[in-house]
């Protein structure tokens, strides 16, 4: 018997990832951390990660099986931490 061989994907390639969070926020992942983004739904989550895949070329779409974790911290910021006045 002879098993199938299962090509590795290129590791250049990018896949866009979507899934919720443990907290069930909706996040979009670039895979090699180049991209995030947070939505309030599962159709938002895709719509977006459809309309940025021009900026990936041959990238592809895949819905994670396993929660993602948030690169950003969705936490409020705390008493200590401003936001920059203007962009450096």
């Amino acid at each position: 018997m002879v098993s199938a061989i299962v090509p590795e994907p290129d590791p250049a390639t990018s896949i866009l990832w979507v899934g919720q969070d443990r907290d069930g926020h909706w996040l979009v992942q670039e895979s090699h951390g180049l991209m995030e983004g947070r939505f309030v739904s599962r159709a938002a989550a895709w719509q977006f990660a459809c309309a940025e895949r021009h900026a990936f070329p041959g990238a592809a779409l895949a819905e994670a099986l396993q929660p993602l974790v948030a690169s950003i911290s969705f936490d409020p910021a705390g008493p200590d931490e401003h936001a920059r006045r203007q962009a450096a």
